[in-house]
């Protein structure tokens, strides 16, 4: 009878106790844990993989999916400056430590939330783009059904335990996956160890893992109590990249060792050529997100030419004593472009020069074939939603094939596809030669190309 009503004594004092202390003897968060191979999406460990549990921080990988897609649409801009509200600089640390009224730009509240997981950031940055965090969650929660995270749904933007607010160690390594292929722009932030955040500089909560393993290069931390200590992390090893996921670590120094070797074992596990499998296209446009054209971004309607400077060359204008220079460039020019049988265009100019300095003009130099007239071929790389996805498109495609490409002239122009207008990405002013050969050059790296004829 002793022995019992000490027990009865005892489980009082715990429940006591736990109410106290807030269930800090509460049992510890569960582990969930998934390994893949990034280029195919294939799983090479999983461990309560579908477990709905508390993400914490990890929330904001998800937050930040949405503010880039966002950009990406032209709903907003970079350099945005967002004025922070009471609610959001009222939110618990970690946090950069805005101010109610305060303004910033746009890419450092992702900063803040990227690298130093700043709760009054992420919260800032869902208020900027929804006008709500409530309405924010909302956005998160379709685009996670979009992406095909089918356990998780998201009540807030950074992460704090709250009712409802849940995911899955499989969701938020597809997260991870996407982040890295989809916005490829923007994924080097969760490799920064450190980064200014537009009021200071500010520490990566995952810098110790990107520190001591090889090839680590994010993703995200996070950490509640309700959640333990959770990471989703990718690292790249020669050919190979692989993301594991941990929930429910018992301590920092545990969930990191734990994911190196989850790492490890993924490298060991995946075959060395694989064809990569990027994740499919999603239109996140039909998750109910209103696509919006912002026209306030800073950017002029209209960028005059400066005005010359005394004694000095302007823009494309040339003086009269660079002639004979650009006579020898011309000629050497010209000998070049015999070989791709385009020598009457460098002949051309070499008359227009000797035109010039005959009437003592100033002289405008063609650096490129001219596409008046739709006379030249062309390559299109893509047609999009908005002007911003194309001139994108045609920065990375110039990078990637300069050589072929060298001369051309990127150009955007609008059409009609099945009702819906479109923006064409294109380089202009090629012969058919060059054009098939640039639009082979990038298929075999598997980015889309066609080759287009004169006046289509």
């Amino acid at each position: 009878m002793r022995i019992a009503a000490a027990v009865r004594a005892f489980c009082a004092l715990s429940f006591i106790l736990c109410a106290i202390f807030g269930g800090s003897f509460a049992q510890a968060a569960p582990y969930a844990a998934v390994v893949v191979d990034a280029r195919t999406g294939k799983v090479l460990h999983a461990r309560n993989a579908d477990a709905r549990l508390h993400p914490a921080s990890l929330t904001k990988m998800m937050t930040l999916y949405v503010v880039f897609d966002a950009i990406e649409r032209g709903e907003i801009s970079l350099n945005k400056s967002i004025k922070i509200s009471r609610h959001a600089a009222s939110e618990p640390p970690s946090k950069l430590g805005l101010k109610p009224g305060q303004k910033i730009a746009l890419r450092y509240l992702i900063r803040a939330a990227a690298v130093k997981s700043a709760n009054d950031a992420a919260t800032a940055l869902g208020e900027a783009i929804s006008g709500s965090e409530a309405e924010f969650a909302k956005r998160m929660t379709r685009t996670a059904r979009s992406l095909g995270m089918k356990n998780s749904t998201f009540k807030n933007a950074h992460g704090l335990t709250q009712s409802g607010h849940l995911s899955t160690a499989r969701d938020m390594t597809l997260l991870g996956r996407r982040l890295f292929y989809d916005f490829p722009d923007y994924y080097n932030l969760f490799a920064r160890k450190s980064t200014y955040a537009g009021v200071r500089d500010v520490a990566n909560t995952n810098r110790k893992l990107l520190s001591a393993y090889r090839g680590a290069d994010g993703i995200k931390t996070g950490f509640t109590n309700a959640a333990g200590f959770n990471l989703v992390a990718s690292a790249e090893r020669g050919p190979k990249r692989v993301i594991a996921t941990v929930f429910g670590g018992k301590t920092s120094a545990w969930r990191n060792a734990r994911v190196a070797e989850l790492l490890d074992m993924g490298f060991e596990r995946s075959a060395t050529r694989v064809a990569v499998r990027k994740p499919a296209a999603v239109n996140l446009g039909s998750s109910g997100a209103k696509t919006i054209r912002v026209t306030s971004t800073g950017a002029v309607k209209k960028s005059p030419r400066p005005k010359a400077r005394k004694g000095a060359a302007t823009g494309t204008l040339v003086a009269q004593g660079q002639l004979k220079a650009i006579q020898e460039a011309v000629l050497a020019a010209n000998r070049e472009a015999t070989a791709n049988g385009v020598v009457k265009v460098a002949n051309a100019q070499q008359q227009t020069i000797a035109a010039a300095a005959a009437n003592e003009q100033p002289l405008r130099v063609v650096t490129r074939v001219s596409t008046a007239g739709n006379r030249y071929w062309a390559v299109q790389v893509g047609a999009f939603s908005n002007r911003h996805q194309a001139e994108k498109a045609l920065l990375q495609t110039a990078l990637r094939e300069l050589q072929s490409l060298e001369g051309s002239e990127r150009r955007i122009d609008y059409a009609t596809v099945n009702g819906y207008k479109k923006f064409r990405a294109r380089f202009v002013g090629l012969n058919q030669a060059d054009a098939n050969m640039a639009c082979a050059r990038l298929r075999a790296r598997n980015a889309p190309c066609f080759p287009v004829g004169p006046g289509s």
